[in-house]
Parts: structure tokens; C-alpha cells; sequence
């Protein structure tokens, strides 16, 4: 497991600076790398409200997907000109994540290129693979089906009648790469102050007035990189789903366990029913562990207590033992729940919200991909750039407004409960 972390200084001045990000997640620390890189003099500040990894960027199962991933379909899938545009961004963004791996010299631990694995578990899965894989054919992209026998000397159980591999994911342990990526801009003079939420966002002049608890920034240029919070600022205020993910990961593996279950000692798997169960396996420091991640909840107030967690905790307990009988006994030594913003019909906030006020935020589900590039095009749009990428980053943006309450409520909420009950021993 990672080390103990010393943590950073709190803002407690009030003082200047030339760019201020607020969100220290995917999205904040590429977008202040980002500026660093095209404004090498200025004074770039990033505002965490907790700690750097200890929020959703910390809290998913680390995959940066290039291919279409769409959550609110059957099979992934979506519109082919679609797909192909967030297929080049997506790519950006595993380009950018693997320079800063090389950049500042990250381990594999942190970061690797992989591929990843759709695994199906019964025939209604196998159905959604084929599907998939009629998608990518229309897309051109590769891939690679794996028959059960396969399947079982990847993941060492015989539970998966088949899977469907593609070759360009690339897999982090998300709260390592978060660390490192901050301590790599840091040395690129990028000041990042933690545990200083942004009280109040005011416009002064031709300047933004940024108040935490203990300091102040005044500053001409605001990039908003808080994803579902944006709505905390005022913004977006009945367009942002908000949704809760869990996850549990096992103790450290025995010696023994580990020959008993055998195979490989790294892989990564998403269901082949997009509301199934992801599963990893990762080999490291922390030992040999194995990851379970599924059930949603819609969460409108942005917060889960632990005994949401502990509840769900247990649906992991049956799908873990299912997938692995072979290894009864093994305990689940921690568990967690993450936050994802969705929009009604998909899209991002990517825009300018008041004069130099930006915002990249609400990602969909998948902000390690699109955190990182929506983080990266936003300090470009925000200091005049233009380039192709960033026509297709603003394609993606106007998020659609909600149904009134209780109505989103109602229908968020049997949407994800009736895409489980279909999920079926998917999940």
C-alpha cells in the first residue's frame, strides 16, 4: 500500500497569483501542468479542499480506457463519429499520462500500458461482447476474443465463458499516480496548497477574489477542475447526476493461495454488462491483492456514510466468492465508495463560464481519461490556443438540464436498479 504521505501547507496568506486551479484531482493537476508548460513564468496555484488522492481521484480502479466506454449503453458502444472523437481524446490523454510517467520517472506500479479484458460470465454477456466487437470492427479497432480456457489461465478461475480483449487501456494505481504527478509539477514550480477549500469565488474588477478559510487569492484567471462540485460554485446547479461507485480489495495474498489460484499476476477486467463487476488483480508492493468494484447509488448530496459501504460490502463478498472459490477465507481488507458526475445526455462542462472563469468538469464516469485531457485543453482554451483536439474536447460539452425533483431521483435511481437486477451473475 503506499506510503505515508507528509502532506502540504494550507493556505493562510492572502496573496497573488497569476492562474489559480481549484481541484487538485485528473483534471486540476494535468490542467496546472499544463500551464506550466505554455506559461513557465507565471505564478500557477492549486487549491485542494482535502488531500491530494484522498478524494474520487484516489477512488476508482484505475483505468484509462482508450476505446468507447460508454456507461449508459448495453455494450459500451455509442455513435460511431462520436466514438472516434472521444477515441483521439482519450489516447491525448493516455499520451500525456505515459510522457508524465517518463517525465518524472513513475513506476509501473503507478502507471502501465496493459490492455484490459471485457469478461463474460454467462451467455447474456456474451451477447454484449459480440456486440462490442461488431462495434470495433465498425470502428476499425483491434481487439483479440478469448475462449474460457484462455480466460482461465489470465485470471486462474473458470467462472468466464469468454472475454474480449483490447490492447490500448492503460492501468494505474490511481492515488500513487495522483502523488507522483504532484510532486512532478511541483518541481515544475506549481504551488499546491491541501485542506484549503474555496469558501466563496468573487469578481473584482478584471480579477477573481479566491477565499479559503485561512487566506485569500486574488488572481485574472479561475480554472474550475471540481468536477460534480461545480454546482457548489453555482453552476450547472440541475444538470449534474451524481452518482456513488464501491469497491473492496482482499488482503495480501498467501504464497499458498497465490499457487492455488494461479494465473497471471496482473490483469484487469471490466463486465461485459457495463453494470456488471470490474475485477483486477494487482501484483506489487502492497502485496498480491485482488479488486472487486460494483453497485451504484445515486447520491445527490455527494456523500455516502460508512454504512452504505459496509452494505454493500457484502453483494462484494458474493460476487468475489463466486468468481474465486477457490479462495474461500480470503478477507476483504478495504473498502470504499467513489463519486462520478454524469450529465443527462453524456457530455462534459468544458467552457468559460464567466469572464475568465473556466470549467472542465463532470466527467462522465471516466475521469482518469477524460480528467486528464479535459484538465490539459482547458489550460489551452484558457490561453488562446486553438488545435483539433480541442475542437473535439468542445464538441463535448452542454450538458442537458435535469427533470425537476423527485423525478430525477426516482428515475436515476430505478435505472441503476433495474440495469443490476439485468446484470444478473454479471454483477
Amino acid at each position: 500500500m503506499l506510503a505515508p504521505d507528509n502532506g502540504r501547507a494550507v493556505l493562510t496568506e492572502n496573496t497573488t497569483a497569476d492562474w489559480v486551479v481549484i481541484g487538485a484531482g485528473f483534471a486540476g493537476l494535468s490542467a496546472a501542468r499544463r500551464l506550466a508548460e505554455l506559461h513557465p513564468t507565471d505564478r500557477i496555484v492549486v487549491l485542494e479542499a482535502s488531500r491530494i488522492a484522498e478524494g474520487p481521484s484516489g477512488r476508482n480502479s484505475g483505468f484509462m480506457i482508450d476505446v468507447p466506454h460508454d456507461l449508459s449503453s448495453d455494450d459500451y458502444g455509442g455513435n460511431a463519429d462520436n466514438d472516434h472523437r472521444q477515441i483521439r481524446l482519450n489516447r491525448a490523454a493516455i499520451d500525456y499520462a505515459l510522457q508524465a510517467k517518463s517525465q518524472w520517472q513513475m513506476s509501473d506500479e503507478a502507471i502501465v500500458a496493459s490492455g484490459k479484458i471485457n469478461g463474460a460470465m454467462t451467455a447474456r454477456g456474451v451477447a454484449h461482447n459480440k456486440g462490442y466487437a461488431a462495434h470495433l470492427d465498425h470502428l476499425q479497432e483491434p481487439y483479440e476474443r478469448l475462449d474460457a480456457a484462455a480466460m482461465r489461465e489470465v485470471t486462474g478461475t473458470s467462472c468466464y465463458l469468454e472475454g474480449l480483449y483490447s490492447p490500448g487501456t492503460v492501468m494505474l494505481q490511481p492515488a500513487l499516480y495522483t502523488r507522483n504527478l504532484a510532486v512532478g509539477i511541483e518541481s515544475n514550480r506549481v504551488r499546491i496548497y491541501e485542506s484549503s477549500p474555496v469558501t466563496s469565488l468573487q469578481k473584482q474588477g478584471e480579477s477573481w477574489l479566491v477565499s479559503t478559510p485561512q487566506g485569500t487569492l486574488s488572481t485574472p484567471k479561475v480554472i474550475l477542475t471540481v468536477n460534480g462540485h461545480l454546482q457548489s460554485f453555482g453552476y450547472y446547479t440541475k444538470h449534474l447526476i451524481h452518482v456513488f461507485t464501491y469497491a473492496s480489495m482482499t488482503r495480501p495474498l498467501t504464497d499458498s493461495e497465490i499457487q492455488t489460484l494461479g494465473g497471471q499476476r496482473n490483469w484487469a477486467l471490466t463486465p461485459a454488462d457495463p453494470l456488471g463487476t470490474t475485477v483486477r488483480r494487482i501484483s506489487g508492493s502492497g502485496g498480491d491483492r485482488i479488486i472487486i468494484r460494483n453497485r451504484a447509488t445515486y447520491d445527490p448530496s455527494m456523500s455516502v456514510n460508512d454504512q452504505r459501504v459496509q452494505r454493500v460490502g457484502r453483494v462484494h463478498d458474493k460476487s468475489f466468492s463466486d468468481r474465486f472459490p477457490m479462495l474461500k477465507g480470503v478477507d476483504m481488507q478495504y473498502r470504499w465508495g467513489g463519486r462520478l458526475c454524469l450529465s443527462r445526455n453524456g457530455v462534459s462542462v468544458f467552457e468559460e463560464l464567466e469572464h475568465n472563469l473556466f470549467a472542465a468538469c463532470c466527467q462522465n464516469g471516466l475521469g482518469t481519461a477524460k480528467g486528464t485531457i479535459s484538465g490539459k485543453l482547458i489550460a489551452e482554451y484558457a490561453s488562446g490556443q486553438q488545435s483539433a483536439l480541442l475542437d473535439d474536447q468542445l464538441a463535448d460539452t452542454g450538458a442537458l438540464r435535469l427533470p425537476p425533483e423527485p423525478l430525477t431521483r426516482i428515475g436515476a435511481s430505478v435505472r441503476l436498479k433495474w440495469g443490476e437486477f439485468r446484470a444478473g451473475r454479471e454483477l
